[in-house]
């Protein structure tokens, strides 16, 4: 009798193991059996995200941060930007967050800037800005999403004094050649004093106007002098005057020593492309942080910012091989120098879907399908568990969970992307301490141009 006893008792302890082991449509999941410790470790700690009600959670992370860092894993996908939205909304309007700042370049994003402040000379409608986005991948600003975003902030920023209305401004070093314009135009229109200073500290860079590479080219066969002296003492000027007369925040200085900084950025990544690549990626990631520090310093001391950017370059890269390989980007610089108590940095995937991307660099915008992530990979793990849409909020007994102290593949689509050529295209990550929290969908779909 005891024997049968314990058969049945083992009996059950079989049965509930098998039935914990099964998702919400009864299915077993279709993993190692090495990851069934992860896979229910993270799948009791899933948030749906349905609703704001729901998200509350993550605000309560979030809200009390000076920057919250928001990625991607693509360039091309709706559901990143409406979701970013949906959490940048909350954010604005329960804890008061003053700019969003995006991977996009300085002059272009700074005229969407004028319209959802409603500044002279703004345009009449978010899309009539984003129709002006003409430097490829120009999808990746110029969409329905973002005009969404865009007309959400000009009507809240209706209601507000002028001094408190939210910013969205680009941190990018690329769209160097409109910024050089723009200086020069600025320059001449609001400080005829310094224009010309303006226009021979640029005169260097400015004689291959809308060629970077063949200046590079030429710069690393030594061919010319690199122009970084005169750009790099014209950017030292402008801040100094902006500071000494007190006049940092000023919305015109501020303008014209932004796009000096971003001329001497430009001019730092595409010089070093060629001999440096890890130089020339940590050249505009430091411009990035750089320009993410000067909106919180602009803003004043209280000040608190959101940022959008991709994966690699929100998500610590401390925690991937990136670093390994001398890379940096916002998400470590930034919880190195502001300390991470103060940075939340919240990842995004997905598993299958659709994409906007090109084939190669400046090629035209295809709408791809996006293969099922493989084995061993973050996504293809959250693809079998019950909800299709959750958040994951990470805390110290994750950061100290042994099968998270590991590597494993993390899905991160470029502007430039090839479906074949798939397994490329996967970070070694620990999500855990890269992200603080990690927002998943299974299945996601395509941006809508607005051109």
């Amino acid at each position: 009798m005891i024997h049968c006893f314990l058969s049945y008792r083992n009996l059950l302890l079989i049965l509930l193991l098998v039935t914990s082991a099964c998702n919400s449509n009864g299915q077993t999941p279709n993993i190692a059996e090495a990851d069934m410790e992860l896979f229910h470790h993270l799948t009791e700690k899933t948030i749906p995200t349905y609703d704001d009600k729901h998200l509350v959670k993550l605000t309560e992370k979030a809200g009390e941060r000076k920057l919250v860092l928001m990625g991607e894993a693509s360039h091309g996908t709706a559901e990143f930007y409406n979701r970013r939205t949906q959490f940048s909304k909350m954010l604005i309007e329960d804890f008061g967050f003053n700019f969003i700042g995006v991977e996009g370049d300085w002059a272009a994003i700074f005229r969407l800037n004028k319209y959802v402040k409603n500044l002279p000379g703004a345009a009449g409608s978010a899309a009539e800005v984003l129709r002006t986005f003409d430097r490829w991948p120009d999808w990746m600003w110029g969409n329905t999403e973002v005009e969404a975003l865009a007309e959400w902030l000009r009507s809240h920023n209706d209601l507000l004094p002028s001094d408190q209305k939210v910013g969205i401004y680009g941190i990018d070093v690329y769209g160097q050649w409109e910024a050089l314009e723009k200086l020069i135009d600025l320059a001449g229109k609001n400080a005829p004093e310094i224009s010309e200073k303006v226009i021979s500290g640029t005169e260097c860079f400015r004689a291959f106007s809308g060629k970077e590479w063949d200046y590079a080219a030429a710069v690393a066969r030594g061919m010319i002098n690199s122009c970084a002296s005169d750009l790099g003492t014209l950017q030292k000027y402008l801040e100094t005057r902006a500071k000494d007369s007190e006049k940092w925040s000023d919305y015109q200085n501020f303008r014209l020593h932004q796009k000096a900084l971003v001329l001497k950025n430009a001019e730092h990544h595409f010089r070093t492309a060629p001999t440096d690549r890890a130089g020339s990626w940590n050249a505009r990631v430091q411009h990035f942080w750089e320009t993410s520090k000067r909106l919180l310093e602009r803003y004043g001391e209280d000040a608190r910012g959101i940022i959008w950017a991709h994966n690699t370059h929100v998500g610590d890269a401390s925690h991937t091989t990136m670093g390994a390989q001398g890379q940096v980007n916002i998400g470590q610089l930034s919880r190195k120098e502001l300390g991470p108590e103060h940075i939340f940095i919240l990842g995004f995937g997905t598993y299958t879907g659709r994409v906007n991307a090109g084939s190669s660099w400046g090629s035209p915008m295809q709408i791809m399908e996006i293969p099922p992530s493989p084995a061993n990979t973050f996504e293809h793990l959250f693809s079998q568990m019950p909800k299709k849409e959750f958040v994951l909020i990470f805390d110290e007994n994750d950061r100290n969970f042994p099968p998270l102290i590991s590597f494993r593949g993390h899905r991160a689509m470029g502007v430039v992307y090839n479906p074949a050529q798939e397994m490329g295209n996967y970070v070694p990550t620990m999500l855990a301490h890269r992200y603080d929290a990690f927002w998943f969908i299974k299945e996601t779909t395509e941006l809508q141009p607005t051109r």
